[in-house]
């Protein structure tokens, strides 16, 4: 088995591809180590001194680290890698089910502007976001302002903020004439 790694635009933070799927269709972050007892392979990585937080994508896995060189770290977060899938054993426990979407907030006459911005989200912005190690989800919309979820490589990356005003921000206001900002959640 042959694990590919991808820096990301975050320094804390690695994308490692297995070559296989790990989270088809949805995503599951983890932040902390308690929240790694729905995933054998979380508790893995998260046994690893400096790892920080672990964030599945469809194809691949993101790992934060805290503290320590990624040359040190790397050896043994691509071991944890290859001994859970040489093992067959589940990504997820029993009840370990994926995150769902999240609770969203609009007024409903804003659906139609809504729709229109997830297509947006859905088509151009996820796919750019997760070939660098993690994900963005719509949360809501209220008064010309967009509220997104970052999760993975994008929670807490130097560049996101550039990202959500130039990149997102732009492409939304372009597309869709109601938008006047977006912000993180």
């Amino acid at each position: 088995m042959f694990i590919q790694t991808e820096a990301t635009p975050n320094p804390a933070t690695l994308k490692f591809l297995p070559g296989r799927d790990v989270l088809p269709g949805s995503t599951l972050e983890m932040k902390e180590p308690a929240e790694a007892a729905r995933s054998p392979l979380a508790q893995k990585l998260f046994a690893i001194e400096g790892v920080a937080g672990v964030f599945y994508g469809s194809d691949f896995i993101t790992v934060t680290k805290s503290a320590g060189e990624w040359q040190h770290l790397k050896p043994a977060i691509l071991g944890a890698i290859m001994e859970h899938y040489l093992s067959d054993a589940p990504l997820l426990s029993e009840g370990g089910e994926a995150e769902a979407a999240g609770e969203e907030f609009f007024e409903d006459a804003d659906a139609e502007t809504v729709d229109t911005i997830k297509e947006l989200i859905e088509t151009r912005v996820r796919p750019a976001v997760a070939m660098d190690g993690g994900d963005i989800t719509f949360r809501g919309f209220r008064e010309g302002v967009v509220y997104l979820n970052m999760k993975g490589s994008c929670s807490g990356c130097p560049s996101s903020t550039a990202t959500l005003k130039q990149g997102i921000e732009n492409l939304l206001r372009h597309f869709v004439p109601e938008v006047q900002e977006v912000r993180p959640v």
